[in-house]
């Protein structure tokens, strides 16, 4: 809080000398010389209670603007050395000072309370014996010293939760958002400051927008101050998760973005950050991903994401998780040489969601594209999940099986993962404690298992040697997903099997069909039409163009095709040995398109949710 010097024996000295003792009271002539002594003794003296503090109240209370002066100035200073919790009996002598019409009490008064106002207990009490609004009208001062102190005081008490809303609704937002724009540095850090304090619940950042505080602070972010700049760029960054905000901004701020990647090279770390997270929660729009990449914004973050600072790292790895989200971004992203320092940070052990931002970007990156997926592949990214997976923690489990899924749409890349033996670290996870996890492998296993134009060079053997190995193989997990009380995973199950038994290939036909656990669920699911509950997701089998993928149903048609579909197997699992399984189409017959975005959601707020969303996407092509 702004300090002031040490002055108060010699103010109360000088006044002596001056003999104006005749004028003062009795009681207010033994407080100066009770103060007098306790100053000389300061280093033990306890001023917030007892005798000292009993001084310092009458002279606070005087008449006499000489003694108050005198009082503010010494509250100041002996809070500028010392805070604690206080109590009623201290704050009162300083809150009424505040009400003084003198600039000297004013401005030591304010000091004061904002140097108690550091402690939370004393946050609280200020704001409820009413401190608001003889601060507001400091805020209005003319005096540059009033403004700061009493802007400083605000900024201390809006970091309380509980007095956030108080503030708002106080008429302090107006003067905080006016005195943002000071000539004088101090009162601008002070006043942006308590508006980034304010930045913190979606009640108190509408308040702000109606304060007219938007285009102060995107104007403040080209200050030379770097607290400015950080105030300002972590208020907007709070200010852009509201959706509405957003479109606010994109409306009437053209250059907010240009100024954030420009700060994104600060000398500071602390504003490069949060530049990023600002860009981050802009980009949930489709608006921000693209004006991103269009102001060059992905060479600061591909310089961010190599850094060996974790707080750079992370908010750098968000940003791009967003921006990848737009289709026209995969292309320039990768182009840009983010895809071995992103498959780099699959590795990061230091922080599980540094990892969950780079996986998830590599599979927004395979979204759209056959040539973003092997290139993706060719980086190395499927070796690193295989060596990875069992043992990252279950939310990175599950985005990295999501991966996998989305590039094992790839017909061309298909045989090759097979044969880089991702079937034998995906079995184990179909019996992840994860929902999630469970429905993402089976996604990658059903994936793997169509393809679309079969020949008989088309090689099947890799789901042979992972028939029983490892943790049962894929038999024992298709006769989990049969028996399962989810009827989604009953649907994976089946087409699956339909999948594998299209291949042709013999053994795989032979271990179907000699399966004493596979058959019988499969014939019980053909002849009763399932009363069990659709998960969350529900899903049908579907074509998409020659593709089989997973089609999401909210009703009994899915069920209806579980039924189907083990019909189908039971027709040739009980026909003759040699006949074999022509491919076609599931019985819904339906057409191509992908039946969700597989990319990542934006990252404001998103939380891992219930299988529908993962399975969905698992299954996805863009």
């Amino acid at each position: 809080m702004g300090a002031i010097s040490s002055c108060c024996d010699s103010c109360f000295r000088s006044r002596k000398s001056q003999s104006y003792e005749p004028l003062l009271l009795e009681n207010e002539r033994e407080a100066v010389a009770d103060l007098l002594q306790y100053l000389e003794n300061r280093t033990t003296t306890n001023f917030f209670t007892g005798s000292p503090l009993s001084a310092l109240t009458t002279l606070s209370f005087s008449d006499n603007v000489d003694l108050q002066r005198s009082a503010a100035l010494a509250f100041a200073e002996i809070t500028e050395k010392e805070v604690r919790p206080v109590g009623r009996d201290t704050l009162d002598p300083i809150l009424f000072l505040l009400g003084s019409h003198d600039t000297e009490v004013q401005r030591a008064a304010s000091a004061a309370l904002g140097n108690l106002a550091v402690n939370t207990d004393n946050k609280l009490l200020i704001v409820k014996l009413g401190g608001l609004e003889p601060l507001i009208r400091q805020m209005l001062s003319p005096n540059v010293e009033v403004q700061c102190n009493a802007v400083g005081c605000v900024t201390n008490l809006a970091t309380h939760d509980d007095n956030k809303t108080k503030i708002a609704k106080s008429g302090a937002l107006v003067p905080l958002t006016r005195l943002a724009r000071s000539k004088d540095m101090r009162v601008q850090r002070n006043a942006t400051g308590a508006l980034l304090n304010m930045t913190h619940s979606d009640e108190n950042r509408q308040q702000l927008v109606n304060a007219g505080a938007i285009p102060v602070l995107v104007s403040l972010l080209n200050s030379q101050d770097t607290d400015v700049q950080y105030y300002c760029t972590t208020a907007l960054s709070n200010i852009a998760v509201d959706g509405n905000n957003r479109k606010k901004l994109a409306q009437t701020e053209p250059k907010l973005v240009s100024s954030l990647v420009s700060l994104m090279e600060s000398p500071s770390l602390k504003v490069q950050c949060q530049a990023a997270l600002a860009l981050r929660n802009l980009a949930s729009d489709e608006k921000y991903q693209l004006e991103i990449v269009k102001c060059d914004g992905l060479t600061s973050l591909l310089r961010l994401l190599q850094s060996t600072y974790l707080p750079l790292i992370l908010s750098a790895a968000a940003c791009v998780r967003n921006v990848s989200i737009h289709p026209q971004n995969e292309s320039p992203i990768i182009e840009s040489g983010f895809l071995e320092p992103l498959i780099n940070l699959l590795a990061f052990k230091d922080n599980e969601e540094v990892q969950c931002h780079a996986i998830s970007t590599l599979r927004n990156l395979a979204a759209s594209s056959e040539k973003n997926k092997l290139a993706i592949v060719k980086a190395g990214a499927v070796q690193s999940i295989k060596e990875l997976v069992l043992e990252v923690p279950m939310n990175v489990q599950s985005e990295m099986t999501a991966c996998i899924a989305v590039l094992a749409l790839s017909d061309e890349l298909k045989g090759q993962l097979l044969e880089m033996g991702i079937c034998e670290v995906l079995i184990p996870l179909t019996d992840s404690p994860s929902s999630e996890v469970q429905g993402n492998s089976a996604a990658a296993l059903g994936n793997l298992s169509s393809k679309d134009g079969r020949t008989t060079s088309d090689d099947y053997s890799a789901f042979n040697d992972v028939w029983d190995k490892p943790n049962g193989g894929m038999h024992r997990y298709l006769y989990r997903f049969l028996t399962s009380l989810d009827a989604t995973f009953q649907h994976i199950a089946v087409w699956t099997i339909v999948q594998l038994l299209e291949s042709g290939d013999p053994q795989l036909i032979s271990n179907i069909r000699s399966s004493t656990s596979l058959i019988p669920n499969i014939r019980q699911l053909a002849t009763t039409r399932t009363s069990t509950p659709t998960s969350s997701i529900g899903g049908t089998p579907r074509s998409h163009g020659s593709h089989h993928s997973y089609q999401d149903t909210e009703t009994g048609e899915g069920q209806g095709e579980i039924q189907q579909l083990a019909h189908r197997i039971l027709e040739f699992t009980d026909g003759e040995p040699e006949s074999v399984m022509t491919p076609s189409a599931p019985a819904s017959q339906k057409q191509a398109g992908s039946l969700v975005d597989s990319r990542a959601e934006s990252m404001m707020g998103r939380d891992h949710e219930e299988l529908r969303r993962s399975v969905r996407e698992a299954f996805s092509s863009s």
